[in-house]
């Protein structure tokens, strides 16, 4: 008898949106910008998002999502994976802690860093692990806080991204059951490195309050030559996991692509053929959440029931990196849920340990 290997079934979609929402409007009142809300409108498609509070960690979101999804799928998660481009702390990861607070013990728990295409990514690596037997419930959680990480000076992404998490709980199933996955692509292209970047604060930029201008902290991002390359490989990668599938792509029916820019998804839509009727997001009132994007749109358009379960589904997004990913799946049968923030209750703050103790002293040395 053939053993058939399992797959992964999206079982649980959970969401967390800071309760702040920031309008057009609100953004031309701030009176940083010279923008006003027909600009941002006709440009990005967005008409408002939402902004963490300034007590709001990636964390704080993450650990909401997290355990919305697991009440949706009534079951815990043995693996957390966040991604992120926005961690709580550069050292350690989030996803650890976020496991604890979701009092998940000691499973294993890390972060993953690529940027837009973080969630895709975190789904292509459950999906193997769930299909090689690593795990059998995986967490995945897609969590941002752009606003720490934006500059109010800059009208190029200023505008765009906003702050959530959305997550789904995965498990080992059957190909045929509604929210399998069928197939994943991704891919890299370390080359246009510098398209999307935060220049300063690395191991490469390591002391920018020194030697470099304060501009360095922030995100940036080169639009126009950003606009082509996410056309050209989400339209690619989407075409390469219908391909594996056997799906063409007038069998799609529901199509979520990274909500970046509405003019990069209805591009991308128009390439492979898919109808509007079969387009779906919440780019208008949610803006680009980075690597949350995929599992809120899944999230609020689950929420809706516009979709019929077993529905072949394309997942798309493209990120910094660069990097880009796709999934082709069968709408879930799951019943999002979704919670507010969750400020943690205990200061887990540590002061270094020349500050703790008096006695210690920095060592020198002298030649």
């Amino acid at each position: 008898m053939t053993r058939v290997s399992p797959t992964a079934v999206l079982d649980g979609i959970g969401s967390c949106l800071p309760p702040r929402v920031l309008t057009n409007e609100d953004v031309r009142r701030r009176g940083v910008l010279d923008t006003s809300d027909e600009w941002i409108r006709s440009r990005t498609g967005i008409a408002r998002r939402r902004e963490a509070a300034d007590d709001t960690s990636t964390g704080d979101l993450a650990v909401a999502a997290g355990r919305a999804a697991q009440e949706s799928a009534q079951a815990r998660a043995d693996l957390v994976l966040v991604a992120t481009t926005t961690p709580d702390r550069r050292c350690p990861a989030t996803a650890p802690e976020v496991a604890q607070r979701l009092g998940l013990g000691t499973v294993p728990a890390f972060d993953l860093a690529a940027v837009c295409s973080g969630f895709l990514y975190g789904l292509v690596v459950a999906t193997a692990l769930i299909r090689t037997g690593v795990c059998s419930r995986p967490l995945v959680i897609g969590a941002e806080t752009y606003s720490r990480i934006i500059d109010p000076l800059d009208r190029d992404t200023a505008v765009i991204f906003g702050d959530g998490a959305g997550a789904v709980l995965l498990r080992a199933g059957d190909r045929a059951e509604p929210g399998a996955v069928a197939a994943t692509d991704w891919g890299s292209d370390g080359a246009g490195s510098d398209l999307i970047a935060i220049a300063a604060g690395g191991a490469r930029l390591p002391d920018p309050a020194r030697r470099l201008c304060r501009e360095d902290h922030y995100f940036r991002m080169r639009g126009r030559e950003v606009y082509g390359q996410a056309v050209r490989r989400m339209t690619e990668s989407s075409l390469a996991v219908l391909a594996t599938t056997g799906w063409p792509p007038a069998a799609v029916g529901a199509f979520i692509g990274h909500q970046a820019n509405q003019r990069i998804l209805d591009s991308v839509a128009d390439r492979l053929g898919i109808p509007p009727r079969h387009r779906y997001g919440n780019l208008r009132d949610i803006g680009n959440t980075a690597a949350a994007s995929i599992p809120l749109a899944l999230a609020d358009t689950a929420a809706q029931h516009r979709i019929r379960p077993g529905t072949p589904t394309l997942l798309t997004a493209f990120g910094g990196g660069l990097t880009w990913a796709s999934a082709a799946l069968t709408w879930p049968a799951a019943r999002p849920l979704a919670r507010l923030p969750e400020p943690r209750t205990t200061s887990a703050k540590t002061r270094p340990a020349h500050r703790r103790n008096p006695s210690w002293t920095l060592s020198t040395t002298t030649s």
